[in-house]
C-alpha cells in the first residue's frame, strides 16, 4: 500500500524543505524507517501546522486558523510503501517509539472525473457563453487578463485549444509543474482531459494565464492514463503556495481547478484510522488546501460523478461519495447542471465527509466544447462544471484580488447570488444554485459602491 509518511525532522532539515529554492531528496529527511520502502524518487514537502487564531482545536475546519512553515512549527512529508497488512508497521512508527514520526497517511489513487458517456451534447460552448453572460464580463473589464488559473490535470494541448476557441491561450511555462516521472512541457501535452479543462476555463476567463500541473499523468503500476496518487497533488499545490507567496500581495490571485477525486475506499484507509484521507481533516493534503486557500487561492474541485441516476462505475463509495478535499469547507465543490438547468444524473450529491453541505454550486457541462475526445462528444462530468466555475472566479478576480475579496468572501457570493433551483435554500443535489452572473455582477457594483 501508498503511504504518505508525516515526520519531524530537525528544525535545519525542516526548514531547507520548506525553502523553494533549495532542493532536497527523501535521503536528507529520513535515512530509512522500519517496515516502509520509502521512494526516493518523490520530492519531500513541508506540510504548514495549523494554528487556531483563538486557541481552539486546530483540526476544526470550520474556524479561523493560520498556517506557520516555521521550522520550529512545519513537518515534512515523504512517501513510501508498506504492505498490505500494516499494523505491525503503523505500530512501529508510533511517535511513542519513533520520536521523529507524526503519522502514516493514505496515498490514494485520484482519478479524472469524465463519466456517462452515451447521451448528445445539450448544446454548446456558445450557449455556456451566453448563460455566463461573457459579454457583460468584457463590459465590466473582467476577462482573466493577469489572472493565474492552474489547470491540475493530465496536462493542455495549447494547439489543440486555439484551433477549437479561435485565440491562443496565454501558458505560464515558467510557473508549471511536473510531477516526477512526467515528462512534457507546458502546454505541449496530449489532447486529452487537461485539454478539455482547460477550453472550458477559458470560456469565460480567455485572457487567464494557464499553469499547467499534468499530475493525473503520475503512473502507478497497474494505473491506467487517466489517474495518479494524491502524494503527487501534495507536491503540486506545495509548489502552487510558492507561486501564490511570490505574487504581490496587494494584486495576489490564483485560482485552482481540480476535475479529479478519489473514487474508492479500497485505497484508502478505513474511516477513523489515524491515517483516512475521506473523512480526516489533518491528513496532509487537506491541510495543505487549506493553507493555500488562506493565503488567497480560490480552490474549485468537481464533485464527482457519483449521482444516484448514473453513477461512474469506479464509484465504491456506499453513500456520501463527496469526500476529502473534493468536500473540503475551504474549497468550492461544483455540481453540474446542462445547458437547460437541469441537474445532469451522474452529478454527485451530497452530503459531504469533511463538511455536510457539498456541493455548494453547480456550472455547465455535458455541452459540445473542446473536442477533445471527437467532434461528437461532450465535454462531460463535474470535470467540465468545475473549469467553468473556474473561469468565471477568475474572471471575477481580474478586478476583484483576494487583498479586496477573500476566497471565502467570494465562495459566499457566489452561493448567496446563485440561482436555487432545488428545494428552498441549500439542498444536495444543487448546493445552493447554478452559478448567477447577473446576481454576482450586480453584487459587485454595489460593493464598488461602498469601496467608493
Amino acid at each position: 500500500m501508498r503511504v504518505l509518511i508525516q515526520l519531524r525532522p530537525t528544525p535545519d532539515v525542516v526548514a531547507a524543505v520548506a525553502d523553494p529554492g533549495v532542493t532536497t531528496t527523501t535521503a536528507d529527511v529520513s535515512d530509512g524507517l522500519p517496515g516502509v520502502v520509502l521512494d526516493n524518487s518523490f520530492v519531500p514537502v513541508a506540510v504548514p501546522r495549523p494554528v487556531p487564531a483563538t486557541g481552539g482545536d486546530p483540526l476544526s475546519l470550520n474556524q479561523a486558523l493560520t498556517f506557520s512553515l516555521a521550522a520550529e512549527h512545519a513537518s515534512v512529508l515523504v512517501r513510501g510503501e508498506i504492505s498490505d497488512d500494516e499494523l505491525s508497521t503503523r505500530l512501529t512508527l508510533l511517535p511513542n517509539t519513533r520520536s521523529d514520526v507524526i503519522g502514516v497517511h493514505a496515498d490514494p489513487v485520484i482519478e479524472s472525473s469524465l463519466v456517462c458517456g452515451g447521451d448528445a451534447p445539450v448544446g454548446d460552448w456558445h450557449d455556456v457563453e451566453r448563460l455566463l453572460r461573457v459579454a457583460d464580463l468584457r463590459s465590466e473589464g473582467l476577462d482573466g487578463s493577469g489572472v493565474p488559473l492552474a489547470i491540475v490535470d493530465t496536462g493542455i494541448n495549447a494547439a489543440h485549444v486555439a484551433q477549437r476557441i479561435g485565440r491562443a491561450p496565454v501558458i505560464d511555462a515558467r510557473n508549471s509543474w511536473n510531477p516526477s516521472g512526467v515528462s512534457g512541457r507546458a502546454g505541449e501535452f496530449d489532447v486529452d482531459h487537461g485539454t478539455m479543462c482547460a477550453f472550458d476555463a477559458l470560456i469565460s476567463a480567455p485572457k487567464a494565464s494557464l499553469i499547467d500541473i499534468p499530475v493525473l499523468l503520475s503512473r502507478r503500476p497497474g494505473g491506467s492514463a487517466m489517474d495518479g496518487l494524491l502524494s503527487d497533488a501534495v507536491a503540486a499545490f506545495a509548489h502552487l503556495r510558492t507561486v501564490l507567496d511570490a505574487l504581490p500581495a496587494a494584486t495576489r490571485s490564483l485560482v485552482v481547478s481540480n476535475s479529479w477525486g478519489s473514487f474508492s475506499p479500497r485505497w484508502d484507509f478505513p474511516v477513523g484510522h489515524p491515517g483516512n484521507y475521506s473523512d480526516n481533516a489533518a491528513h496532509p493534503f487537506n491541510l495543505i488546501v487549506a493553507s493555500l486557500e488562506q493565503a488567497g487561492a480560490d480552490v474549485l474541485f468537481a464533485a464527482g460523478n457519483c449521482g444516484r441516476e448514473c453513477r461512474d462505475s469506479r464509484c465504491a463509495y456506499p453513500d456520501r461519495p463527496i469526500g476529502g478535499a473534493n468536500s473540503h469547507p475551504r474549497v468550492l465543490s461544483v455540481a453540474g447542471v446542462d445547458t437547460e438547468g437541469e441537474r445532469v444524473g451522474y452529478s454527485s450529491q451530497g452530503p459531504g465527509r469533511l463538511t455536510q453541505r457539498k456541493p455548494d454550486i453547480c456550472a455547465y457541462t455535458h455541452f459540445s466544447g473542446s473536442g477533445a475526445f471527437g467532434d461528437d462528444e461532450p465535454d462531460s462530468g463535474t470535470s467540465a462544471a468545475c473549469p467553468v466555475a473556474a473561469g468565471l472566479v477568475s474572471a471575477i478576480r481580474t478586478r476583484w484580488p483576494a487583498s479586496a475579496l477573500s476566497p471565502s468572501q467570494l465562495r459566499a457570493l457566489l452561493r448567496r447570488t446563485a440561482d436555487d433551483r432545488g428545494g428552498v435554500g441549500f439542498d444536495y443535489d444543487y448546493g445552493y444554485g447554478v452559478l448567477d452572473v447577473a446576481g454576482i455582477l450586480a453584487s459587485l457594483r454595489r460593493r464598488d459602491l461602498r469601496v467608493a
